[in-house]
């Protein structure tokens, strides 16, 4: 059976409001700066994307229709702070440490929501739905990219490191 487009935005609510939660209270453990303010970036995104969830939510009980998303506008400097923050954060933490552990954790979880929400716009026939969920796919893609090279980069770093090794 498949599922309405109302089961559909509360589940996606619940991953956004999981998300959010899983990088508040990493940001709050984690002794390292840079962790902290990637992860706090990165809750503050994911609760954009509840309003923009409930937003449809709300439209969709009233209408039975999704209404046009707000066009997402990246913040120029985004880039540009995360560089900064990436190799801070290699100075900050190892590649085996919590915030690394964390990092791995939140792809697992990126590509899963990746996945849910590109699914749902191949399904979708209404074209609003369908933009909301590209939307909502490109969008953690982006977090997933953002993660997969400060992973990369800590890996990178362990095998570099001499300590790193046993023999």
């Amino acid at each position: 059976m498949s599922k309405s487009p109302t089961d559909i935005l509360k589940e996606a609510i619940l991953l956004e409001k999981r998300g959010k939660a899983f990088y508040s209270n990493v940001a709050e453990q984690s002794r390292s700066q840079a962790a902290k303010k990637i992860f706090t970036m990165m809750a503050e995104e994911e609760d954009e994307h509840i309003k923009f969830l409930a937003k449809q939510f709300k439209a969709y009980n009233q209408d039975h229709k999704f209404v046009k998303p707000d066009q997402y506008e990246e913040d120029p400097n985004e880039e540009t702070v995360l560089k900064i923050l990436s190799d801070d954060i290699k100075k900050e933490i190892t590649a085996a440490s919590f915030e690394a552990a964390a990092i791995s954790a939140a792809m697992d979880f990126e590509t899963r929501a990746v996945k849910i929400y590109s699914d749902r716009a191949k399904e979708a026939t209404d074209p609003m739905e369908k933009e909301t969920y590209e939307m909502l796919a490109e969008w953690e893609s982006g977090h997933h990219r953002l993660l997969h090279r400060l992973n990369e980069d800590l890996k990178e770093q362990v095998w570099n490191d001499n300590s790193f090794w046993p023999f």
